[in-house]
């Protein structure tokens, strides 16, 4: 079994890549999220500059992005919030099981995102629709991320589902091996 673990360690600078972009795109949502509301504050406290009239929208809309992507690259962390009180009183294996059933759960909700983010993407609502602030701007950019979040919780849960199967078939000393750790 060792083996296909080796082959599927391969895969592993995917989801780096993967992992850097999404950060990389948090990073320039959140300085879009400074310089609009900064912009948005001079602008009403400072007489020579004119305050956006779609910098509530726009930032909100930067918000609801980073809320999203910053879900996912939780997931690949294992940095979400998790009842962990009976991992002390409970076998490995038995942890194991559920930690896995969790991530099988998530990887679900993950689908679901997609496939219902995309219909919602694709609706007359979000094609006709327009910012009320900025009528040339489609509706679409404001549902865009639920499908765009579950495409990334499928990405990084497969990889987590791959590493909790691995613990089940790979002792401690042979996962070291395999990693080369």
């Amino acid at each position: 079994m060792p083996s296909v673990f080796k082959t599927l360690e391969k895969i592993r600078p995917l989801y780096d890549w993967t992992y850097k972009i999404l950060m990389f795109i948090c990073k320039l949502l959140l300085i879009g999220d400074i310089v609009i509301t900064t912009w948005a504050v001079l602008g009403r406290y400072v007489p020579f500059i004119d305050d956006p009239h779609w910098s509530e929208e726009i930032v909100l809309t930067f918000m609801v992005y980073m809320a999203v992507l910053s879900a996912t690259l939780a997931i690949r962390k294992r940095a979400h919030i998790r009842m962990t009180s009976f991992d002390n009183k409970l076998p490995r294996r038995a942890i194991q099981v559920l930690d896995l059933l969790a991530d099988l759960a998530v990887l679900a909700l993950g689908v679901v995102l997609l496939i219902y983010g995309i219909k919602s993407v694709n609706s007359p609502l979000s094609l006709r629709g327009h910012y009320a602030s900025l009528p040339n701007l489609s509706k679409m950019w404001q549902y865009l991320p639920v499908p765009i979040a579950g495409l990334g919780m499928i990405v990084f849960e497969l990889e987590q589902v791959f590493l909790r199967i691995e613990d089940f078939f790979i002792k401690d000393d042979d996962k070291k091996e395999v990693t080369g750790a």
